[in-house]
């Protein structure tokens, strides 16, 4: 694959991190094991960017895994609610909540798009 479409994961899964990193300190106020998550999806993006950038199949997994976790918890937490977290059902536009959700589907549609090209 061009440096190109590596460039575009990186930039993808670290937005990701990042949102999640900053929502990390308000989400300790829903539930402590929620803040630990989101420091973890910081931190694993950091790691799949790593992987990704020296050109390890690894960076691009780890990404899939952490773009893919985070669609689902966060469409979970708006509608059947996550673990000792009621459902948000108004929350579903806010704007790094959106921001995470686009940067996740493009990370997905990428490695999926990678995973063709490459058989």
């Amino acid at each position: 694959m061009s440096k190109i479409f590596s460039w575009f994961g990186i930039v993808l899964i670290l937005i990701v991190g990042l949102v999640h990193v900053i929502e990390a300190k308000d989400s300790f106020n829903d539930a402590v094991y929620k803040g630990w998550l989101f420091y973890a999806n910081g931190f694993g993006s950091m790691v799949a960017a790593y992987g990704i950038y020296r050109n390890y199949h690894w960076g691009w997994k780890i990404g899939i895994l952490i773009a893919a976790g985070a669609f689902v918890g966060y469409v979970a937490s708006r509608t059947v609610g996550l673990p000792y977290i009621p459902a948000e059902p108004k929350a579903w536009f806010e704007p790094l909540g959106v921001t995470a959700m686009i940067a996740e589907g493009l990370f997905m549609a990428a490695f999926i798009v990678k995973q063709v090209k490459k058989q």
